[in-house]
């Protein structure tokens, strides 16, 4: 066992018994690096990453290649999922080196920790074009010795570039024209429309589920924006990428119909999805679009709970074999079937379920609906769902990595909030509490409940977002409360620079990534544009402006705007690179204040049973300056100060919604 099986990441702990002599992140590794006079190999993934442990097996397993890694270099390991910050930097050299990116990733750096190489995964020998990792590192472990110079100028070259990217300073905005909102949110829209494939989504395999360009369509009354959120809601959640028998999504699909998912479930993507599955049907009416989300929600219950809050993945192999946990083929269904005494079943599922003698990989079948089933299982075949289900889970199941992530968990406490349902919005307030519990100590927040990292900007931002989902949902002001420390704490430990005010608004150069007390990395990296999690610059702009919305504060809605505004241009030139910042910009620039003094009546029912976009909602008997001077019993719609007229019955409260908006 090497360093590893001392680690909190379940992710280390998987290559704890491997010959590699890996290091833990931190100053021994490097400072080891620099008393050998060695370069240092960085390999950076995650729990449930497939080509992780592909190439673990191939070539950290291999005595021989971990020999070249412990002769030659200083080999650290890192879980991205704990650490983003370090993985942002790097990630950003691997894209601009090899033009893309992805995990396993592999770099070579300096003692300094500034790297020089990169790339992803790389095979055990040269094949289909792929330069062998031995090979590799032979090649490198050669130029270190004898081209040292060289080495040192494509690690100066690469620095300067990765500091451009990382920061965003390429992307602020030059040219200091007043941002037209309607006219980014028309020109995302339109790119959209234009990207839709015709199987649903927004580009070819690998398809990624992108909640932010369904939701940017959502608001959207032409029929094409309609057909574009009803085709891919409907292909996805009809598709293999959905689990027709336990519920929730997969990562993505490798192909172009949703059919065959790469298998890893994520509890960012539940979160994410199930609030824009939630979304979309209370915009349609669609109560297909809601089972969906509730399922969702479900299978996060049943399967990822842990003591602290909610575990972050399901790996996609199960027993060594990528998905044999949940494909199926045609004799199996037969077996167990005919096994419960549901022969007559069998032709049925089948062809429900698209089960066939091929198969969809290695012969086996992942379970999805023709286009004639209907998405509910109809009655007469709930016995024989029941029974596969059943069977199902006595297979060998996937490794599931505990660890509680700050971010993803109050992600997941905002979509059960957003439900409505009433044991889901109490679990998502029974998790927020939880959550600051588990992951506060020593007056710091941590990214896991472990405390083996502190927490980034994404983890705070995100909390912020849930506690005034908590706030609107039950008008207690102890959330208020709550988010008014975290957005304190957020500005002391994440701000660039000055903060901006009304009197100076253009101050300010956003947050970074990690805290000012991380100390362990040569940089501090900036998020601007959305990934499969949305950036922490958008979510943070769309908290401090419902916080400020909210509270009747105008410095911090000021530094909301002052995130919206650095980055005009790109919201400009491309909408598509940063769709949640538009949502954002919603808040920040252009949101309605509903005032409702008071317990729960029908009126805050109303607004809390609609879509509140760019709108905020304060009830209560608390301590949020809007709710002083105002009677319980009447509503007030506002905007930047400007208000209606108080109103008491819903059918006025609906009329100025619609047309104040």
């Amino acid at each position: 066992m090497n360093r590893l099986a001392s680690s909190t990441s379940a992710y280390l702990r998987q290559h704890a018994s491997n010959p590699v002599d890996w290091w833990t992140w931190g100053d021994d590794a490097f400072e080891y690096a620099r008393k050998l006079d060695r370069p240092v190999f960085l390999s950076v993934g995650y729990a449930a990453c497939h080509w992780c442990h592909v190439m673990a097996h191939e070539s950290f397993e291999d005595p021989l290649i971990a020999g070249l890694l412990n002769d030659h270099f200083v080999a650290i390991k890192v879980d991205r999922e704990e650490r983003p910050d370090i993985d942002a930097i790097y990630m950003a050299a691997t894209q601009l080196v090899t033009g893309q990116g992805g995990w396993p990733m592999s770099v070579f750096l300096l003692p300094d920790g500034r790297p020089f190489l990169a790339g992803t995964y790389y095979p055990p020998s040269d094949r289909h074009g792929m330069v062998g990792f031995p090979r590799l590192l032979q090649a490198v472990r050669d130029a270190w010795v004898n081209q040292r110079t060289l080495v040192n100028s494509q690690a100066d070259e690469l620095d300067g570039a990765m500091r451009r990217e990382v920061t965003f300073v390429d992307h602020l905005t030059q040219s200091g024209d007043a941002l037209d909102l309607a006219q980014v949110r028309q020109r995302l829209g339109n790119e959209l429309v234009s990207r839709l494939d015709e199987h649903g989504g927004f580009g070819r395999a690998p398809k990624f589920p992108r909640a932010s360009y369904v939701d940017a369509l959502l608001h959207r009354i032409d029929d094409r924006s309609r057909h574009a959120v009803t085709l891919t809601l409907d292909s996805m959640c009809r598709g293999g990428i959905y689990d027709h028998f336990g519920g929730g999504f997969a990562r993505y699909s490798v192909d172009d119909f949703w059919r065959v998912p790469h298998f890893e479930k994520m509890l960012s993507d539940q979160a994410l999805l199930a609030r824009m599955y939630l979304r979309a049907s209370n915009q349609y009416s669609n109560d297909q679009w809601r089972a969906v989300a509730i399922d969702t929600l479900d299978f996060v219950r049943r399967e990822l709970a842990v003591p602290d809050g909610y575990a972050s993945s399901l790996d996609a192999d199960a027993d060594g074999l990528e998905g044999s946990h949940v494909t199926w083929t045609v004799a199996e269904v037969a077996i167990v079937l005919n096994g419960a005494d549901y022969g007559q079943f069998i032709e049925p599922s089948l062809r429900r379920w698209r089960i066939t003698t091929n198969g969809d990989i290695d012969g086996r079948s992942v379970p999805a609906l023709t286009t004639d089933e209907p998405f509910v299982t109809p009655p007469q075949l709930a016995p024989a769902h029941h029974a596969l289900r059943t069977a199902r889970a006595r297979r060998p199941q996937p490794s599931r990595d505990d660890k509680v992530i700050l971010e993803w968990n109050a992600m997941l406490a905002g979509a059960f909030i957003a439900s409505r349902a009433t044991e889901h919005v109490t679990e998502g307030l029974r998790l927020l509490r939880s959550l600051r519990t588990s992951h506060f100590s020593n007056e710091e927040w941590w990214r896991v409940e472990r405390r083996g990292a502190r927490a980034t900007a994404a983890d705070l931002a995100w909390l912020i977002d849930a506690e005034l989902d908590a706030f609107e949902r039950t008008g207690e002001d102890d959330w208020l409360r709550v988010a008014r420390t975290d957005a304190a704490y957020l500005m002391a430990h994440y701000w660039d620079g000055p903060t901006p005010t009304v009197d100076s608004p253009n101050v300010g150069g956003g947050f970074f990534d990690s805290s000012d007390l991380v100390t362990d990395t040569f940089l501090r990296t900036k998020g601007l544009f959305d990934s499969a999690t949305p950036s922490s610059q958008a979510v943070g702009a769309r908290a401090l402006a419902r916080l400020g919305l909210i509270d009747d504060r105008t410095d911090v809605l000021a530094v909301a705007q002052r995130l919206i505004t650095m980055a005009s241009d790109v919201l400009v030139q491309n909408p598509a690179s940063v769709p949640d910042l538009v949502d954002a910009a919603g808040y920040a620039m252009d949101a309605m204040e509903i005032v409702i003094p008071g317990a729960a009546n029908p009126l805050s029912d109303h607004v809390r049973l609609g879509n509140m976009r760019y709108a905020v909602l304060v009830t209560g008997t608390g301590s949020s300056p809007l709710l002083v001077g105002r009677s319980p019993g009447w509503a007030y719609v506002c905007r930047r100060g400007a208000c209606q007229r108080p109103v008491a019955t819903v059918a006025d409260l609906e009329d100025q919604l619609r047309t104040f908006h």
